[in-house]
């Protein structure tokens, strides 16, 4: 490989230093990859990190996932610029792992890799008509309003329909609920995209129906973003009174769980708190006990989605889960709608030359370190070779869970480092050569001083809107002004 004669030649360039840093990449810049960079920097301090990322744009899914009214929760991206400002870190924005470099090269750069580009694909339901237009996966509808580029262009019909199906019941689906019935008024004063903006102005949706396999005791939101939901402004909400009789499991359940308590009684109160909708009243339905059995095709146009058939449920007792789970009757009804969204998971995304699992979608690890073989009765690791966030554990938890998530990974890092595992000794390029094989590449690396630029660019677009900022959604137009 061409770019390993550079490699060298830096190696031996620096071999007449003495006491060479630990030289540590960490790939994916959200809230994990940030975190271990963070604590990495604090708990080493001879150590330098450089944190890579295929966007322009730093914070993952802190930018691109938090939805646009909770703007609390992006205060955190002031201590993740603190992180990417230490003068021992470099970001490389722009640059995409397996196409820009591989993950063997950041090998051969680096004494250790952090992996922590979290997951960029989705869960499929695997059922008849999935493939009608007017179905998409809900990480592609946040990254549409969120400004996302690679779903700037997703344009979701939203005037053919008055009716929406999300699949799930967890925060992501409340979020794409909440997005489609909140007045556009309060919405306009939020960093939303502005394309997202305009379509919801002109949209028809009037009422929105969360599907969840199991029943309100087993829903998986959070009681803050549940709260969020029902204040809605003129919003109508629908439960099924059937729906909300609990039985001895779901006692046990709440008894041992303060929160799916709280969210029950919220339910509950929701449920009894009025009568049925106004004329032309928003209306948002929480329907328990079905899943998707198959997507209907509309009898109007081809091709094109009509409505999404549910097989009631009920619930058993599964022993080697410790939980309920949902097990069809062979009762099905349907509901008409042209939009439905699967918030079913995310998932992540495997790379040549790393271990994974593709059932779970992770990455085969112990605390942090990669197996190799985690088939034998003593377990390889890969040297070196470290994950964290989603990759790790599945696509599961509130940002704070990185930190902790990040906590283990570095526990692991840091063992290896005193039991000489991993060592300075190895001379490795780090970041210069990493830049000189981007640039033997022609790759347009943003700097994090050009995110800056990008930075101050939307906040400037944004004071005249009235809004934080205005989010530059083009791949060209990101490093068209990362690069003025």
């Amino acid at each position: 490989m061409a770019s390993f004669g550079k490699i060298r030649w830096i190696s031996r360039s620096i071999s007449t230093l003495s006491s060479p840093p630990l030289r540590i990449c960490v790939v994916g810049s959200g809230p994990a990859g940030f975190y271990t960079a963070e604590k990495i920097l604090k708990a080493h301090e001879g150590v330098e990190v450089d944190v890579i990322d295929r966007l322009p744009t730093p914070f993952g899914l802190v930018r691109s996932g938090v939805a646009p009214d909770h703007p609390e929760t992006k205060i955190v991206t002031n201590q993740f610029s603190r992180v990417a400002r230490n003068e021992r870190c470099s970001f490389f924005g722009n640059v995409s792992l397996g196409s820009s470099v591989t993950l063997p090269e950041l090998r051969e750069l680096y004494n250790a890799v952090v992996l922590a580009y979290g997951a960029e694909s989705d869960r499929s339901l695997g059922i008849p008509g999935e493939d009608l237009a007017g179905i998409y996966a809900a990480r592609e509808f946040v990254w549409w309003y969120n400004g996302h580029p690679d779903c700037r262009n997703l344009d979701p019909d939203l005037k053919s329909t008055d009716t929406a199906v999300i699949l799930g019941q967890g925060n992501v689906a409340l979020d794409a609920a909440r997005i489609l019935l909140r007045p556009t008024e309060e919405l306009a004063k939020t960093d939303i995209a502005s394309h997202a903006l305009s379509a919801l102005e002109e949209s028809s949706i009037r009422k929105v129906y969360l599907v969840g396999r199991r029943g309100p005791v087993q829903a998986a939101w959070t009681a803050k973003e549940l709260r969020e939901v029902l204040g809605i402004k003129d919003l109508h909400i629908h439960i099924q009174q059937a729906d909300l009789v609990t039985t001895p499991a779901d006692e046990i359940e709440m008894k041992n769980n303060r929160i799916r308590k709280r969210i029950y009684e919220l339910l509950s109160k929701a449920a009894t708190a009025g009568q049925g909708p106004a004329p032309g009243q928003r209306e948002l339905h929480f329907v328990f006990f079905r899943k998707p059995d198959r997507f209907l095709e509309s009898d109007d146009r081809s091709g094109h989605l009509g409505g999404v058939r549910l097989e009631k449920t009920t619930l058993k007792g599964d022993d080697e889960l410790a939980k309920q789970v949902a097990v069809g009757i062979g009762e099905y009804e349907d509901i008409s709608c042209g939009l439905a969204l699967k918030s079913i998971g995310y998932k992540s995304v495997a790379i040549d030359g790393l271990p994974f699992d593709n059932y779970k979608g992770t990455v085969p690890n112990l605390g942090g370190r990669v197996l190799a073989d985690a088939s034998k009765d003593h377990m390889q690791y890969e040297t070196g070779l470290y994950v964290c966030g989603w990759l790790k554990r599945g696509p599961t938890g509130i940002i704070a869970t990185n930190l902790y998530c990040a906590e283990d990974t570095l526990a692991c890092i840091s063992d290896d480092i005193n039991k000489g595992v991993l060592s300075s000794n190895s001379l490795k390029p780090g970041r210069e050569g990493l830049r000189q094989l981007l640039d033997s590449r022609n790759t347009r690396v943003v700097p994090y001083d050009a995110w800056e630029k990008i930075d101050l660019e939307e906040k400037r677009r944004g004071n005249l809107k009235n809004k934080p900022r205005e989010k530059i959604t083009t791949w060209d137009e990101l490093l068209e002004v990362a690069t003025e």
